[in-house]
């Protein structure tokens, strides 16, 4: 076998199929520089059933496509999530000493035997191997911005200013009704008839078709774009074009996507939250980066954190210092 050039690794990235979860590990392997290689996962039964800490046998629990995961083993395995910090790690002992393991969030498992770590401040794990980020790691990057906007060439004949909105939905923490979803569609609607702008709107998944609808039937008559889920997604392209962004409380990976655009960010607080959440939102208030929407648009600006650079610098230097240290197959 020939050995890899330091400047040419293997990298695999696990993620469990969840948009914010795979946006996570994409964007981490994307700041790198390394070509990798997608691989998402479901688990299994009896597996499934079961918390991560009892997955006796990772990589029998773990599948792609229906399909174990076999070696070659890759020199890099980038993880993000519960259900892939066991078979990350499980990669990382099969590759005999030559596989690094990365996990984004804390794993609650196996902490001291990931190469690196990358954890948003809010939580409460330190270490040597963490590398702490403001926020979530996320793609959102200006020429993947600039990129988008220009596959959705009507989005710039819209009227500004324009509004973008990310709508997330309940979780275990938040608590999005329709009653607070209307006040929401009824705010929106107040500074679009005041200012004469646009507002381009998408919903996630926990949204539901109800949620939907009642967006849809709030905005009638007004001007912008609500993505139903059909089609190509206009995600980026809606960050790329937005003068100003709102987001609901709920997510952490929505809030650092628009915060990596350096536009002024609005958070649409909900009903519920906790102690992790407050001190997300509280980092980024103090950072002047968001604040809380109370129905008027205002213009402000900051330094986008350089989270998920930095991230990827930092495993780009581990990796090679790995590879030219490694004794040649």
């Amino acid at each position: 076998m020939v050995a890899l050039s330091p400047a040419s690794p293997s990298v695999w990235v696990l993620h469990d199929g969840k948009p914010g979860m795979a946006s996570q590990a994409l964007g981490l392997a994307e700041a790198t520089g390394f070509q990798f290689t997608e691989k998402p996962l479901s688990i299994r039964r009896p597996w499934a059933w079961l918390p991560p800490g009892l997955w006796i046998a990772p990589l029998d629990a773990a599948r792609e496509a229906g399909l174990p995961l076999v070696p070659p083993w890759p020199d890099l395995v980038i993880g993000v999530g519960r259900n892939t910090a066991r078979p990350a790690l499980a990669i990382r002992r099969a590759g005999g000493g030559r596989t690094l393991a990365a996990q984004i969030q804390d794993p609650r498992v196996g902490r001291h035997e990931f190469d690196m770590l990358f954890v948003p401040e809010h939580d409460r794990l330190r270490g040597p191997r963490v590398l702490l980020t403001k926020g979530a790691i996320h793609r959102v990057t200006a020429e993947r911005l600039a990129g988008e906007r220009g596959r959705f060439p009507a989005l710039d004949k819209l009227a500004r200013p324009i509004l973008g909105v990310l709508i997330g939905g309940s979780n275990r923490t938040y608590r999005l009704d329709f009653s607070r979803l209307g006040e929401i569609a009824e705010m929106i609607a107040a500074v679009l008839r005041r200012t004469g702008g646009s507002a381009v709107v998408t919903p996630s998944r926990r949204t539901g078709e109800a949620g939907l609808s009642l967006l849809r039937e709030r905005l009638a008559g007004l001007s912008g774009a609500i993505w139903d889920g059909a089609g190509d997604n206009p995600y980026y392209a809606y960050l790329g074009v937005a003068d100003a962004l709102l987001v609901t409380a709920d997510s952490v990976s929505m809030v650092s996507e628009a915060a990596a655009t350096g536009k002024p960010v609005y958070i649409l607080g909900l009903d519920g939250g906790d102690r992790k959440f407050a001190r997300f939102h509280e980092t980024m208030q103090k950072a002047g980066i968001t604040r809380p929407f109370t129905g008027q648009i205002e213009c402000w600006s900051y330094k986008p954190p350089d989270d998920t650079a930095r991230a990827g610098a930092a495993l780009r230097k581990l990796v090679l210092t790995h590879l030219a240290r490694r004794p040649p197959v």
